[in-house]
């Protein structure tokens, strides 16, 4: 076979795998991509982040979600949405988000080979057609950012068709009138609430008593009422101890006797490393037993010193967000740079309805570190923005040190929480505090202006709880 070397080969085009391309090819290195999906994107634009949030955009759009609060429950803009109708749209944005890819590849003179590539040796990649046709590809620097695939259990009956996975999902014949959702996960959360919105009956089941571990618990608390008072089911603490097709339905058994039937189901129990057929053990590199690779946080290089990894496939915090930086990290280390880490804390954004955003300390977190601090909220229905939008839910919370005044915690739940994230983000890398909020002035009306409500509420407290604050130190 003919052999072809390169400064770096990337496999994989999801964010990590992208961002570092670009990164090596602009310090005038030559790069291959090596992408074994159909198109550029990989999971990010094709089944993962774009699609779903996508999806989400057009059902809020087409059901009319955002204008029940001043027309009814009953309100839809379109009457009867197909799964054409969503459909649609999707193809379109990735139609979009391909092409400027595409267009990002060439004017940067990165190649891109649309086949899968496996090691021979830690330099040595094999790459081949799905009819066979290979070739081998040199490297002196290999980044793996391959992403995750389902998690697919060998005793659930996926068809296609009433049983999907995240990644199928995406190809949905028809609208159900019923769904369950196996998994309580940000997957399974954003999926089932997404149907949810049009009107579908859904049941999400999860095995462990709580939901979303990592997000502030008043904020799950609150994000649970609102799924209870759009009768989503919720069976927490309860494990699906089989799964069956029964009269052409998916039907849940649970140990206690109890069973779920719906018209279709989604198993979104989690994902893993998409490394199987890599052939790590050539390159030096063993995975974890969901097929993660193991890097050095500070510069994404795995055991074997010129191999890289970025992005879901070395596990948490598996966001497209953080792979983009990790990708352009691992290029500039490989290639003898030293950029400055990025700033300590950074955004979680779970897209579901309503949307969940999160940054810094949670009050749990806060209390394990035994910080004394106060907390001030504000509701969205407080702002003349939320009026106008028809809110009647939604909230921000903040956390503040009683000793310092400084911003510790962001969360937020509601209309646009993944956009006004991003003032708390900026005032906690700065190690800004409560003073920022109070004497600064937000655009009226906006649903920023939270900040200044949620900032007086915590001032409020923090003046009468002062002496209590100098006695603790």
């Amino acid at each position: 076979m003919a052999s072809q070397h390169h400064d770096l080969v990337v496999l994989g085009s999801g964010p990590s795998g992208r961002r570092a391309a670009v990164q090596a090819a602009k310090l005038g290195k030559s790069v291959l991509v090596v992408e074994r999906g159909r198109r550029l994107g990989g999971v990010s634009v094709h089944t993962g982040t774009i699609p779903s949030k996508t999806l989400r955009e057009t059902v809020l759009n087409l059901s009319g979600w955002r204008e029940r609060g001043f027309y009814g429950r009953g309100y839809r803009v379109k009457q009867d949405i197909s799964a054409a109708d969503l459909m649609c749209r999707l193809h379109k944005t990735l139609d979009h988000e391909v092409e400027v890819l595409e267009h990002q590849f060439g004017r940067n003179g990165v190649q891109v080979l649309a086949r899968e590539g496996s090691f021979v040796d830690p330099h040595t990649i094999a790459v081949t057609t799905p009819d066979g046709e290979g070739r081998h590809v040199t490297a002196d620097i290999v980044l793996i950012a391959v992403g995750t695939q389902p998690f697919r259990p060998d005793d659930v009956p996926f068809d296609g068709c009433t049983v999907f996975d995240g990644d199928e999902l995406l190809e949905l014949p028809r609208l159900p009138r019923s769904l369950t959702v196996v998994g309580a996960g940000v997957i399974g959360v954003e999926y089932a609430t997404i149907f949810s919105a049009l009107d579908v009956a859904v049941t999400l089941i999860e095995p462990r008593e709580t939901i979303l571990d990592f997000i502030d618990c008043e904020i799950v608390a609150e994000f649970l009422h609102e799924l209870r008072y759009r009768n989503v089911g919720l069976r927490l603490g309860s494990a699906a101890e089989r799964i069956v097709i029964e009269n052409g339905r998916p039907v849940c058994h649970f140990a206690d006797g109890r069973s779920v039937a719906s018209d279709m189901l989604l198993f979104a129990a989690g994902r893993v490393g998409a490394t199987a057929r890599l052939n790590l053990a050539a390159a030096g590199l063993e995975t974890d037993a969901r097929g993660r690779i193991t890097v050095e946080p500070a510069t994404m290089r795995t055991a074997v010193p010129h191999i890289y990894a970025a992005g879901d496939v070395i596990g948490f915090p598996s966001l497209a967000s953080t792979s983009l930086e990790q990708g352009r990290l691992a290029a500039c280390h490989a290639f003898g740079l030293q950029p400055a880490p990025p700033p300590r804390h950074f955004p979680y954004g779970i897209y579901a309805v309503p949307e969940i955003s999160t940054v810094g300390l949670t009050e749990e977190e806060v209390r394990a570190r035994h910080i004394p601090y106060e907390v001030g909220t504000a509701r969205f229905r407080e702002t003349s923005r939320g009026h106008i939008m028809g809110l009647d839910t939604g909230m921000m919370k903040m956390i503040f040190s009683l000793r310092t005044h400084r911003l510790l915690g962001v969360h937020i739940i509601g209309e646009g929480a993944t956009e006004l994230i991003h003032i708390g983000q900026a005032v906690l890398n700065l190690k800004g505090g409560i003073d920022y909020f109070i004497e600064n002035t937000f655009n009226y009306p906006t649903l920023a202006e939270a900040y200044k409500i949620a900032a007086l509420d915590a001032w409020n407290r923090m003046t009468q709880a002062a002496p209590l604050a100098i006695a603790a130190e």
